[in-house]
């Protein structure tokens, strides 16, 4: 909590000292009822008052004071005016030297975070855009509040999926590789899995060999072996180019081939001491009650889904001495997650309450629902490929002297950031109804619109005289910004900390990208209305603008974006 809120909730203790916590502020809807205030409802549960009431002997009560120029009340609302002078240098120091965004609970705190998790007989599609561009805003949002952030992606290379593609490739390929079609070679797997199901439509008696040929790779028959590394060493080093083109990296990449197998002596430690039970058939299961019973080992002793799961939550604990641990999965896999940790739990396993299901809804086109079997899914490459050519023609068309390859770099960024910000800019939980023209568009409230208005604040910070720095703002009077174009840019990056802060505690980057946007809008309605350059308040509104941009700048790169200094 910043100073200015430290001051306020010991104003609030010497009238109620009762009073736990503050308020969530906010923007009062008219500048003229101050900077700053909250509501007094939460207050009003706790104090046992109307909170009207609560709000009148607030603001008869509490006194002028370093920061505070006066307070009012507006029925439930308690609102406070800024001292300019004091409290517009300290927004700016807290941006420029980051102040106040450490989270203790996490701060220097192990933070594995799971992402992205494609399978070996496809090319990533939107669904792991989101999951990957979720899992590393996430990531470097833990990151800036001080956490140390391990990012790990569990590449799904083994089962029936990996196995078809297989088939496909040996009964169909003809020796044909990614170099002599001139495929991306994780597109060129993909293929071949589709082929199979294609053609499993029409020579019905082929559905038996996936599970012919599982067999054999669990026997590790050196030629299936063989085959199967081929196909899965395609489609990784085409995960390693789609992963390099989002800016994307991990600490460390595990493989289901190498873990599956893993839980299994927990488990059966597990039924020694009767914490689980085998059923007459051979198979175990645990009774997790409510959620009714699940079984961890097959009859003939093989491994399920969640046998793999339980293994490696006990070797990240061990191997990272964990703090906490976040699953990025969607949220089809709700269930499933509510399994895994009430079995961890009933196993024994150490901090488990500290263990997150970060789910997020499906991501659809305005055709329909994405069916990868059935090729009709929307791979990311294509995606991002369409979307550059898109942004080359807005480019092209909007500044026609850009030589061509600015234009091509411009391009890349903006449909990245296009990309990036829509999936990003709406809560987890929610499908998204993805529109590739609208996210694209700078006058839309989204990524484009932001680099932009970036760029559009570079601008200004070029053409001034001053090269200010942080050192100077002790020495510029900032009481004599008082339009409320320059005092609504404050009150919004007032929230600039606490914004991070609340991304991370609620797992939820749309926070961030909403308050980017309202930041983006406050610059831009300023920018249209105040003079900067040559004004008689230009030091201080270069400084107003320099925050604008490290905020911008700052903000996008926490969401995986990079910015533009000139559009």
């Amino acid at each position: 909590m910043g100073k200015f809120e430290k001051e306020i909730l010991s104003s609030l203790k010497k009238v109620f000292p009762e009073i736990k916590s503050l308020p969530e502020l906010e923007i009062p809807p008219d500048p003229k009822m101050g900077d700053l205030g909250f509501g007094c409802f939460s207050l009003s549960k706790e104090l046992q008052k109307p909170p009207e009431k609560i709000a009148e002997t607030l603001a008869l009560k509490i006194k002028p004071s370093a920061f505070i120029e006066k307070v009012k009340n507006y029925g439930p609302y308690l609102n406070f005016f800024f001292k300019k002078q004091v409290c517009l240098p300290l927004i700016l120091k807290t941006i420029f030297l980051e102040k106040d965004l450490f989270l203790k609970e996490y701060k220097n705190r192990n933070i594995l975070i799971e992402f992205s998790s494609p399978n070996t007989n496809k090319p990533l599609h939107l669904g792991h855009l989101r999951n990957t561009v979720l899992g590393n805003a996430i990531s470097n949002l833990f990151a800036k509040v001080g956490a140390r952030v391990i990012r790990i992606n569990l590449i799904n290379d083994r089962g029936i999926p990996i196995i078809k593609a297989m088939i496909g490739w040996e009964k169909w390929g003809k020796g044909k590789t990614p170099e002599t079609e001139k495929v991306k070679s994780d597109h060129f797997v993909g293929y071949y899995y589709v082929l199979f199901e294609t053609k499993a439509k029409e020579l019905p008696e082929i559905k038996k060999y996936p599970q012919e040929l599982l067999k054999k790779w669990e026997k590790k028959h050196p030629g299936t072996l063989l085959l199967w590394q081929k196909i899965n060493n395609w489609a990784l080093k085409g995960f390693s180019q789609t992963y390099k083109k989002l800016g994307v990296s991990f600490d460390k990449i595990e493989f289901e081939s190498e873990v599956y197998e893993s839980g299994k002596k927990i488990i059966k430690r597990a039924l020694r001491k009767k914490i689980v039970q085998k059923r007459t058939d051979g198979a175990i299961e645990i009774d997790l009650e409510n959620l009714g019973k699940k079984v961890l080992l097959r009859p003939d002793g093989t491994s399920v889904y969640i046998t793999q799961d339980i293994g490696l939550a006990y070797k990240r604990v061990k191997e990272f001495q964990l703090d906490k641990l976040i699953y990025v999965v969607a949220s089809e896999q709700d269930y499933y997650f509510q399994c895994l940790f009430k079995t961890l739990k009933k196993l024994g396993l150490k901090n488990v309450k500290n263990f997150y299901h970060l789910s997020y809804g499906l991501v659809n086109l305005p055709e329909g629902k994405m069916k990868s079997r059935e090729g009709k899914v929307v791979d990311a490459d294509d995606l991002i490929q369409q979307m550059e050519d898109m942004a080359q023609k807005e480019v092209q068309s909007r500044w026609p002297d850009t030589p061509i390859e600015k234009i091509n770099q411009r391009a890349e960024k903006i449909a990245l950031a296009a990309i990036k910000f829509y999936l990003l800019y709406f809560t987890p939980p929610r499908n998204i109804l993805f529109d590739p023209k609208k996210s694209l568009s700078i006058e839309e409230l989204g990524g484009p619109y932001l680099l932009y208005t970036y760029a559009r604040a570079n601008s200004i910070l070029e053409k001034s005289k001053y090269n200010l720095q942080i050192k100077d703002i002790g020495n510029i009077d900032f009481s004599k910004l008082d339009t409320e174009k320059d005092l609504n840019i404050f009150r919004n990056l007032f929230f600039w900390p606490e914004i991070i802060k609340k991304s991370v505690k609620e797992y939820n980057p749309a926070h961030l990208a909403n308050f980017l946007i309202k930041i983006a809008q406050s610059f831009n309605e300023f920018y249209h209305s105040e003079k900067v350059i040559n004004s008689s308040l230009e030091k201080q509104r270069v400084f107003l603008v320099k925050a604008v941009a490290k905020v911008i700048k700052d903000g996008l790169n926490l969401l995986g974006i990079d910015v533009i200094k000139k559009m």
